[in-house]
């Protein structure tokens, strides 16, 4: 919990530090890989997000050790031997949500389609990504919602082949968040 709390300050001491910037640390991050033999799916419901409506950068960040599993041993292997989480503790996006020029910020309609270009850091490997998202207006503040692709593959993931048949070579990752005006 605490390694959370300081990866949140860090992440929000860098970004929000003005009006016009939004946060959340409740953001929905899930992961959802489906093959002939199984189908694996975690979520993380403590997803730190940082907006700046004003310049349009964007972040986010999960801690590893909060995606939960349905099975116990799938989340200690997780852990344990695909993502290493004691030595890479979270995941991270940096980067700016483009297509915003020329939007009312206050009043962004349902659906309108941005793109998040930035860095994508998982196991310690980063790569350039544009994600494909949605953004609106609600309740004072933004949703975001994102769905990509990743290919563990790319961020050294090793899957042991006792158990490659039973994680996707690709594997899909939505993320979601409510952000809030941020108020010192």
């Amino acid at each position: 919990m605490k390694l959370l709390l300081v990866s949140a300050l860090i992440l929000c001491s860098s970004v929000v530090s003005a009006q016009g910037k939004y946060f959340t640390r409740d953001g929905h991050v899930k992961f959802f890989s489906a093959t002939s033999v199984e189908d694996i799916e975690a979520r993380n419901h403590k997803l730190t997000c940082v907006l700046d409506a004003a310049s349009g950068q964007f972040e986010f960040a999960a801690l590893m050790k909060s995606f939960e599993f349905k099975k116990p041993l799938m989340e200690e292997h997780f852990n344990e031997n695909f993502v290493e989480s004691n030595k890479y503790p979270k995941g991270t996006f940096k980067g700016s949500v483009q297509g915003l020029d020329g939007i009312d910020m206050a009043n962004i309609p349902s659906g309108t389609n941005v793109v998040a270009a930035g860095k994508l850091e998982i196991h310690g490997v980063v790569k350039e990504l544009e994600l494909a998202a949605t953004i609106e207006s609600r309740d004072g503040g933004y949703a975001i919602h994102s769905t990509f692709k990743i290919v563990p593959e790319d961020y050294n993931i090793e899957i042991p082949n006792t158990v490659r048949d039973n994680i996707a070579k690709v594997v899909d990752v939505t993320v979601e968040a409510q952000l809030k005006a941020f108020n010192r």
